[in-house]
């Protein structure tokens, strides 16, 4: 019992440093227990990683992970530390995880929403380029495959409808909303063209789902969904990208019709009539070119820059040794300086090179990518050393279940039994009591912000506890009542044996 309150208070410590940002306790606790950092809260399941990745402490996140948690955990909701990054537009999170191959795939239980919805739901540009960095190619004309796949609606043999990036861009939540349907909705124009830049249909219409409460009606394109919104500049940017003023849903309603039930009556003038001439249509500032061959050098070699061996270290930091060199102008740079300035791009269109390449900080020079200088050597994969132990069970512990994460550590001094090591997304419940089940918070739904700082609101976290508190003492009086009961007739007997009674 005092073994399995002992691994309890260390999980929540772990979580508190977690949440707070206390980088010297998290080292501290992992280093006395590595295993820690797969703990979770009990009732909503948030691991030590969601609670970093959700307040932005990528620095915690680093160490969780080469500690060896599983990056693609979930919660309750199905939520994994990316949605969580990328919900509150945490671009150092979501490049940690994504160099650690974070699966951006996954879906929540409630609402289907993938990382990307996530992103472009609440406007987080710099985090929907890094999801999709091992998808957007480093070659000049990039941006012009798409605009004229999307200008003659038909795809080229590089980047066909049935890409990986297409269908990324494209997947659908429940009731057939995508991310750009999301971000047209809450009018962030700027992630609308950068979807639309990097491949996102503008056609796309939403369907029928009863999980799913759609105010406007199926049937309904981006161009619906930014009326709703009451957004100018995302009508303008839909309608420049070739949106239909025209097209009904289910409601048998245009656009205009919904800018007018919703009230929004500035879009009228937009909505009304296409607009006379070309349209001058200018890539997304946050387009970034290089960013795919940066974080594949990254993965490779590593990012943490080692101090500078020669007297010419990076120009950017001087503080690391270079690694990488720009193609074109040939300047060199460390490979994390390097990647901050693909990630953090947000520049002017004005400048020399192609549209989606970054300025050189030191020539101006368009960069589109990044190679590998030829001392640079690759690292060994990371060892992580949470699955690199073995498990310990107590003797007296009886038919554990298989759980994703629990609190299974015993301490030395406990008579313990070697088990093989299991696989991360698979663990074995090894705590001594069966703690009871909690009522779950079901209120939460996709893209909502929280009011509280934390994943889960202090008056549940509250209940929860003293709940749990009062289940655990009244085990623990119904423990002692049970253990005088059997002194008492076992002395009864005893007695009986001897004829004293």
């Amino acid at each position: 019992m005092g073994n399995s309150f002992g691994c309890s208070a260390s999980g929540e410590r772990l979580v508190s440093a977690a949440r707070d940002g206390d980088l010297q306790e998290a080292k501290a606790l992992l280093e006395y227990n590595p295993r820690l950092a797969r703990y979770s809260t009990f009732g909503v399941r948030n691991s030590p990683l969601h609670y970093s990745a959700a307040q932005g402490h990528h620095e915690i996140v680093s160490l969780l992970i080469e500690s060896g948690v599983e990056i693609n955990l979930r919660n309750y909701r199905g939520q994994t530390a990316l949605m969580q990054a990328c919900q509150y537009g945490h671009w150092e999170v979501v490049q940690i995880l994504m160099l650690f191959k974070a699966n951006i795939h996954k879906a929540d239980y409630i609402n289907g929403g993938t990382a990307l919805h996530f992103a472009a739901s609440n406007g987080h540009s710099r985090c929907i380029r890094l999801l999709l960095a091992d998808h957007v190619p480093s070659i000049p004309d990039f941006w012009h495959m798409t605009r004229k796949r999307s200008s003659q609606g038909s795809s080229s043999s590089e980047f066909d409808e049935g890409s990986a990036l297409s269908r990324i861009l494209n997947k659908t939540a429940d009731g057939g909303i995508t991310a750009l349907h999301m971000a047209a909705l809450n009018g962030h124009h700027e992630s609308v063209q950068l979807l639309i830049d990097l491949g996102a249909s503008v056609s796309e219409v939403t369907v029928e789902d009863g999980t799913t409460i759609d105010l406007i009606g199926a049937g309904s394109t981006p161009l619906h969904y930014a009326a709703c919104g009451g957004n100018a500049q995302c009508c303008q940017v839909l309608i420049a990208r070739g949106a239909s003023l025209t097209s009904e849903n289910a409601n048998g309603w245009t656009p205009l019709m919904v800018a007018r039930s919703w009230h929004r009556h500035w879009l009228e003038g937009i909505l009304s009539r296409r607009p006379e001439g070309r349209p001058l249509i200018l890539p997304s500032p946050y387009l970034s070119l290089p960013l795919m061959s940066m974080v594949k050098i990254a993965r490779e070699c590593g990012w943490r820059n080692p101090l500078p061996t020669c007297s010419d270290p990076c120009a950017v930091c001087l503080e690391s040794k270079c690694s990488v060199a720009a193609e074109g102008c040939g300047h060199e740079f460390c490979t994390n300086c390097a990647l901050y300035l693909c990630s953090t791009n947000s520049t002017s269109t004005t400048k020399p090179g192609p549209p989606g390449s970054i300025a050189c900080p030191l020539c101006r020079h368009g960069i589109v990518s990044f190679v590998k200088l030829p001392g640079t050597n690759p690292i060994k994969e990371v060892v992580r050393t949470g699955l690199s132990l073995s498990l310990c069970t107590a003797c007296s512990s009886e038919g554990s279940e298989t759980a994703s994460i629990s609190t299974p550590f015993c301490k030395p001094d406990f008579h313990c039994t070697r088990i093989s090591p299991l696989a991360s997304y698979s663990f074995r419940s090894l705590s001594c009591q069966r703690f009871p089940s909690m009522k779950i918070n079901t209120s939460f739904c996709m893209g909502a912000p929280d009011t509280s700082p934390s994943l889960v609101p202090c008056a549940d976290n509250r209940r929860g506890h003293n709940q749990m508190g009062r289940c655990l003492t009244s085990g623990l009086r119904r423990s002692a009542s049970q253990n005088d009961s059997r002194r008492s007739w076992f002395s009864l007997n005893q007695s009986v044996a001897t004829g004293s009674g």
